[in-house]
């Protein structure tokens, strides 16, 4: 008589075990979900992306403003070249204008993607003193144009030369250096070849001159009787 109860006592205490067990089970979290939100955690804190510009703040006051005007000065050497392809009397002008629209549409590009890795906005248009060069140009024609293209090619140059030498030393950001850097010898020989033109443009000038001042100069009148005629030239 006193078995019954001695056995369902046995499986009470059973049973209670196997409850607490699951309810130990369900309040534990397991080993690998730990392990796998502690890996995780760290992943969501540092995936940030740089805000856009930032790399611009690395740039000193002097390269942004290098990078700028240089935009500037490419554009209108691309607009005086055009504009001397089709206005210049002399061959060997339009030829440098054509390799002033070739060379500096190229150094543009180059810039451009310079500016959008540094984060700077590059202007859209040339500067007033350049709009000014290009009107007076728009109204010459022939060696009048020819003389005044040149003249401000070899000033442009000299100032792009020097801008581009002082860069190439002195850049702190290596992309700024090394673009001054790379892009210095083709500004030097654009420099060279329009000085080179401009001596050439002059010379004809004054060979022009020379012929009209002896047109000029050379008398109608017939000779006196007696007195041989003069020889000109």
């Amino acid at each position: 008589m006193f078995r019954a109860p001695h056995r369902m006592t046995a499986l009470s205490v059973a049973l209670l075990s196997v409850g607490l067990s699951f309810g130990a089970m369900a309040q534990t979290p397991s080993k690998e979900a730990t392990q796998s939100g502690a890996a995780s955690a760290p992943a969501m804190s540092t995936n940030k992306t740089a805000p856009r510009g930032a790399s611009d703040a690395k740039l000193s006051h002097g390269e942004k403003k290098f990078i700028e005007d240089t935009a500037k000065d490419g554009m209108a050497e691309v607009q005086l070249g055009q504009l001397a392809a089709q206005k210049a009397g002399s061959e060997d002008v339009k030829k440098f204008g054509q390799k002033m629209v070739d060379d500096h549409t190229k150094a543009n590009d180059q810039l451009k993607q310079l500016a959008q890795s540094k984060g700077v906005e590059l202007p859209t248009d040339i500067d007033r003193s350049a709009k000014r060069e290009h009107d007076k140009l728009s109204k010459l024609s022939g060696a009048d144009f020819d003389r005044e293209f040149m003249d401000h090619m070899v000033s442009d140059h000299k100032k792009a030369v020097k801008d581009f030498q002082k860069e190439a030393k002195s850049a702190k950001d290596p992309d700024v250096k090394s673009f001054a850097s790379s892009t210095l010898p083709t500004l030097e020989q654009h420099l060279q070849l329009a000085q080179q033109t401009d001596a050439q443009v002059r010379t004809a000038s004054r060979g022009g001159n020379t012929m009209r001042t002896n047109t000029s100069s050379t008398s109608t009148t017939p000779p006196a009787s007696g007195t041989a005629p003069k020889k000109g030239y």
